[in-house]
């Protein structure tokens, strides 16, 4: 394998901005299918991908998160033209025998609920961060974020799935430039490595 182009690293990691503020350039449903086909392929432990996505991008669930949300991100959730609950199944393991078939992986977990609860946030956190990857991958920006009440967004998209929890959630589309502010500092490699 070798390193990729300097401009996709850019497009990835060193020019890619966390944004609050869009433009009105539309994000597709084929946009959101395309996120979900790269950002599965990302590693978890087990395959498990306990992940579970609402991709809000009517007014009326854009609402709904937004009333489980902070004033502030309240209004990003509203304004942008998606708005994301990443969330996590508890219950992942029932899917291993078709997501990993070859070991009874799903014999790990069974009877052992602060196991799954741990993996599950674990893996679902990684397969967010493929989702903000793969969207910057796709010429897409999101805005991460905390600031909500997880229990009021579990009510209010997982009342059915008491087993999906909520983990974060985030907007995304096509951010506007023209709003960003200079970027947060990024320590050098010293401050908080240790190379044992």
């Amino acid at each position: 394998m070798t390193a990729i182009d300097p401009a996709a690293i850019a497009q990835l990691f060193t020019e890619a901005r966390s944004f609050n503020h869009y433009t009105d350039e539309p994000v597709s449903t084929a946009d959101l299918h395309a996120i979900w086909d790269l950002m599965k392929m990302g590693p978890t432990s087990a395959n498990q991908l306990p992940a579970r996505i609402v991709w809000c991008t009517s007014a009326e669930a854009k609402e709904k998160l937004a009333a489980c949300a902070s004033d502030t991100n309240a209004d990003k959730i509203r304004q942008a033209p998606v708005a994301v609950v990443i969330a996590m199944d508890h219950e992942f393991h029932e899917h291993l025998p078709e997501l990993f078939p070859h070991t009874d992986a799903k014999s790990w977990f069974d009877g052992n609920a602060e196991l799954r609860a741990a993996s599950a946030f674990r893996n679902s956190t990684l397969q967010g961060a493929y989702l903000i990857m793969a969207a910057r991958a796709l010429g897409l920006d999101t805005g991460p974020m905390s600031g909500f009440d997880a229990g009021a967004v579990d009510k209010a998209f997982f009342s059915d799935q008491p087993a999906v929890k909520t983990n974060f959630i985030a907007t995304l589309g096509h951010g506007d430039r023209a709003t960003l502010h200079g970027r947060s500092p990024r320590p050098a490699f010293d401050r908080f490595n240790t190379i044992a």
